[in-house]
């Protein structure tokens, strides 16, 4: 069903990313939590859940880590869709991908703050020939007064 394929964070059930309740870094809010921006989901529902840096942390990085995807095949990359929201200052999000016989992360996709306060959509396309993971690896250098990294509905293709 979709629940496999789609995370947007409605419910803690998220069966691609299995850690992402446990991760101290991401939380699992919405617009009305009294946290600072975003204040809605990339909808613009203020009652709609994402993750987002937990804003108790003075200066962090928080992983979210995928489960372990197989290989994909030439007619089948894996595509992962994903919006995500970055403050302008200094918000940081990076996409990175952990082939399993490499002990590294090979970061594949980053964006930071030159971006105005709005929720964003990116498509990365992944082709493998290992099973990998994929993590989302998100940073604030200071806490300041509206500094936010967020991701909503991370979607994963059949190839994934």
């Amino acid at each position: 069903g979709s629940s496999w394929n789609n995370c947007d964070f409605e419910t803690n059930l998220c069966k691609v990313l299995p850690e992402f309740n446990l991760q101290p870094g991401w939380i699992r809010r919405n617009g009305q939590s009294g946290m600072g921006p975003p204040y809605s989901d990339h909808n613009g529902n203020e009652s709609a859940y994402f993750l987002s840096l937990s804003s108790e942390m003075q200066s962090s990085s928080a992983a979210l880590r995928t489960d372990v995807f197989l290989p994909t095949d030439e007619e089948h990359l894996c595509q992962i869709r994903f919006h995500y929201w970055v403050s302008q200052i200094n918000g940081t999000l990076m996409v990175g991908l952990q082939k399993h016989s490499e002990d590294t992360v090979t970061n594949i996709w980053q964006v930071s703050g030159e971006l105005r306060n709005q929720w964003n959509v990116n498509t990365i396309a992944i082709n493998s020939t290992e099973k990998f993971e994929v993590i989302f690896l998100g940073m604030v250098e200071t806490q300041g007064q509206g500094e936010s990294v967020a991701i909503d509905d991370i979607t994963f293709s059949e190839g994934c």
